[in-house]
């Protein structure tokens, strides 16, 4: 009788609990897209080094902004990068 509850038990715990996170995993293609748009909207300031910074910008202008792109499935507005806020 015990083996019959933890079984149930077991089978409770891996039906509840991957929805329990309400996080959504995103595309590989659309995480590279929005890092090209990200890279566009702020240029490094040496290509090739990303311990350089950003010409414009700061590190959370830039999650803002690719996080944006993310939530409008890969549409922004680049009119202003600084908008995205």
């Amino acid at each position: 009788m015990i083996e019959h509850k933890w079984v149930f038990a077991a089978l409770l715990f891996v039906a509840i609990v991957p929805t329990a996170t309400g996080a959504w995993a995103i595309t590989s293609e659309l995480a590279k897209k929005c890092e090209i748009l990200m890279a566009k909207a702020y240029p490094p300031r040496q290509a090739g080094n990303p311990a350089a910074g950003s010409a414009k910008g700061t590190a959370q202008d830039q999650r803002i902004y690719f996080n944006k792109c993310v939530a409008n499935g890969g549409k922004v507005d680049d009119s202003d990068p600084k908008e995205t806020r």
